[in-house]
């Protein structure tokens, strides 16, 4: 009997976003290369009408049905959602609580759900943030038998946050290499990136003094980059209207996409990075402070699309490396350096790129080691 593994995702209600889709699907990719039987399960959103829940339900499945996970959600359903004309048999949880291991990549799913499993693992993709929150109440994770995060440093002596009293087991993020291949590009293309741009998420440290932690605030120390370097660097970012911004943007020189038009959809995304030459990216600020040796799902879709990555600096880590394929710059003269440098030899960065997603991030390679440590 195949390992049965029910992965606990956060898709459902967030039809547009082919990019954060990827984070989920690249693990259950590579569960699914181990040769587990892989159940999606996800959860109602409160207030969501039955007209929404059905349109997010099909959107879903058919986005499943294309890599093969035919059958395979289920939905925990709240108490007060409307699931007229839906198959009952998706909300049908029983079945599911057989399965070998519950991976859980979202905070929310209740205690009482939880202990119906026979084991649990629950897995942080959002280190140091997440522990920030437990510790200032924010969040409330209900216990699990085993605890991974994407952090190199989470849970460490020398960590510059809480490990919020639970035992942290590290685990590289994944991409699926077997899907995500090399594509060549065309001369002129640029260094990109996908992203939100203003979050309007603010971090309120201890002694009462605030940061802003979106996306905008970590790009505007390098705001005047495209002014200094000759690649032409292009954000595809949610700016929503904002002709402000992204005029802002296009003065300073960056050429400027809406993520949506450019990511509604898996396909989507996954095009368009294969189109970019590499990614240009900074990161959120509590990356930088919090020192996590954090690497996004996002940047590792370009490298295993042999496409280098010149992205910000979020700690000392194990393994990464600062120019090979990948570039980590810790301020504005070593990201126009770096993106020279993998300019000037990039055939070879991008096989360098490509081989740092095979050595470290294979999707199989992480789901198998992870599953050694719990099973």
């Amino acid at each position: 009997m195949p390992t049965t593994v029910c992965l606990a995702a956060y898709t459902l209600h967030y039809p547009h976003g082919g990019g954060h889709f990827w984070v989920y699907m690249n693990w259950a990719l590579g569960l699914k290369a181990c040769g587990c039987e892989v159940i999606w399960l996800e959860k109602t959103m409160p207030g969501r009408s039955s007209a929404e829940l059905i349109y997010d339900v099909e959107t879903l499945q058919s986005r499943l049905n294309d890599f093969g996970f035919q059958n395979a959600l289920k939905i925990f359903k709240e108490e007060d959602a409307g699931i007229e004309g839906l198959d009952e048999n998706l909300f049908e949880l029983e079945p599911v609580f057989q399965a070998d291991l519950l991976l859980n990549l979202r905070y929310d799913l209740p205690y009482g759900l939880l202990k119906k499993f026979r084991r649990t693992a629950f897995l942080d993709i959002d280190p140091g943030l997440l522990q920030f929150f437990i510790a200032n109440g924010r969040v409330y994770i209900a216990p699990h038998q085993v605890y991974f995060s994407i952090g190199e440093t989470v849970g460490a002596p020398n960590s510059l946050f809480p490990s919020v009293g639970i035992q942290w087991n590290y685990t590289p993020p994944c991409v699926d290499t077997n899907t995500w291949t090399p594509k060549l590009v065309k001369v002129e293309s640029a260094f990109t990136t996908i992203s939100h741009w203003n979050a309007d998420e603010w971090i309120v440290e201890a002694d009462g003094s605030y940061y802003s932690n979106d996306k905008r605030e970590g790009f505007l120390p390098f705001i005047e980059l495209p002014q200094k370097s000759y690649q032409k660097l292009e954000l595809a970012v949610c700016l929503d209207g904002d002709e402000k911004e992204r005029q802002f943007l296009t003065e300073k020189g960056w050429s400027v996409r809406e993520s949506w038009s450019v990511s509604d959809t898996p396909r989507a995304y996954k095009s368009y990075i294969e189109e970019s030459k590499g990614e240009f990216s900074c990161v959120k600020p509590h990356y930088v402070k919090m020192q996590t040796a954090w690497i996004s799902d996002r940047t590792l879709c370009y490298l295993a699309s042999g496409k280098p990555a010149v992205v910000q600096h979020t700690g000392a880590s194990r393994f990464l490396p600062d120019s090979e394929g990948l570039f980590r710059f810790k301020n504005f003269d070593e990201a126009v350096k770096f993106l020279a440098e993998a300019d000037d030899n990039y055939e070879q960065h991008c096989v360098f790129a490509r081989n740092l997603a095979v050595e470290y991030f294979d999707a199989k390679k992480i789901t198998t080691a992870l599953l050694s440590s719990v099973l």
